[in-house]
């Protein structure tokens, strides 16, 4: 049976062209970019063109890209680089925890203040909150571009206009919207942008951190002057080339992905919506990136479902990757309003490059009945 692949956003099967771009980089070109002979000159060369292909997927200079190890550590990168040093920082409710315990582990150490803001019932920053909060010694603003479990766009522009105007350092982890909808940083008020090579089809361990030129930010690690001194250490030449052949590949057929993947999403939602009651959108009245849906299955226990429809070959999630198998109920949900037992009635599919119509059949076909057997199992167990 072939498997249908619905959680795109805890990670991307990687492209064809990125395992063309790095099968001979454990073998034949091992340079290391530092070194001046044929092989390390060769290695660098490579890194320059993965951090040029990357700057262009969101608009950037290549000099603005600081390569990590992925979204987490460009994260708190940000958090700890821009904030780390005094002040006061503002977020939401709804961030990652990348960002969110970068944050409160510089609250709890005395060294900045926090103000955590709330979101509506469909997960949006309200700018007026974010000017409200602001203080004279604010620092740094970091709202997220785009949320990884109910796929809300924030009011991006808007909030980095209003640091603009007080001279706040603003900061966007645009981990689930980097590769999913067109991005230019230098038309957006942002000074530091999150991504991560394997949400758009790049491999795992290799992300960057996007750094508006003439921002200054504190080293939080030391021992060479690569990445600008910002982030020293070798390179990791694989994963970079393999984030730039990712990158490149995205950007050459971006907006019309995005429209091919928003069909998929909306006809598969009004399918469920038509044919099972008591389902919910979460985030449905809000702009969302094109691939993501948050559903709200009434009467119908999320790891059920999960299991279910994993033995029916088709494989989503309950939310974010990086809190599965936490025993309390996703932080976003709740901030979103949802009890404790919507939120654990809550499933994300998520639609990427590997799916097309055969797939939307296939779970169109699927879902209704497997929800309609599991309410009919709940009840039968009463």
């Amino acid at each position: 049976m072939t498997r249908v692949y619905l959680d795109h956003n805890a990670t991307t099967p990687v492209y064809p062209e990125v395992g063309d771009a790095v099968s001979s980089l454990l073998t034949t070109k091992f340079g290391n970019p530092s070194s001046a002979h044929a092989e390390g000159r060769e290695a660098r060369v490579m890194v320059d063109d993965a951090r040029r292909q990357t700057a262009a997927l969101i608009g950037a200079r290549p000099s603005e890209i600081i390569f990590t190890s992925g979204g987490t550590e460009a994260d708190n990168l940000a958090i700890m680089a821009a904030a780390g040093s005094g002040g006061h920082i503002i977020t939401s409710s709804i961030e990652h925890h990348a960002v969110l315990d970068a944050a409160r582990y510089l609250e709890e150490a005395g060294r900045v203040e926090l103000t955590v803001i709330p979101v509506d019932e469909d997960g949006l920053v309200g700018p007026a909150d974010v000017h409200a909060a602001m203080r004279s010694n604010t620092s740094l603003v970091s709202i997220m571009y785009a949320n990884n479990e109910i796929g809300t766009i924030e009011p991006v522009e808007e909030i980095g206009a209003l640091c603009r105007e007080r001279d706040v350092l603003f900061h966007t982890d645009a981990v689930q919207a980097v590769g999913k909808i067109p991005l230019d940083v230098h038309a957006l008020p942002v000074d530091l942008l999150t991504l991560s090579a394997h949400k758009f089809g790049g491999p795992k361990g290799i992300g960057a951190l996007y750094v508006r030129r003439g921002v200054r930010l504190q080293a939080r690690q030391h021992g060479g002057s690569q990445e600008r001194s910002i982030r020293p250490g070798t390179e990791n030449v694989l994963g970079a080339v393999g984030m730039g052949a990712a990158a490149e590949r995205t950007n050459n057929g971006l907006v019309a992905e995005a429209a091919r993947v928003t069909s998929l999403r909306d006809r598969l939602e009004k399918a469920l919506l038509d044919a099972v009651d008591g389902v919910k959108v979460n985030g449905g009245g809000a702009i969302r990136v094109p691939n993501t849906s948050s559903l709200t299955v009434e009467g119908v226990e999320g790891p059920a479902l999960l299991l279910s429809l994993d033995l029916e070959g088709i494989s989503c999630s309950s939310g974010s990757a990086c809190t599965t198998g936490a025993q309390a109920p996703s932080h976003v949900l709740t901030a979103i309003g949802l009890d404790s037992e919507a939120a654990h009635c809550t499933v994300r599919l998520a639609w990427g490059w590997t799916n097309d119509e055969t797939d939307l059949t296939r779970v169109i076909d699927t879902l209704p009945r497997v929800v309609r057997e599991l309410r009919e199992l709940a009840v039968f167990e009463r």
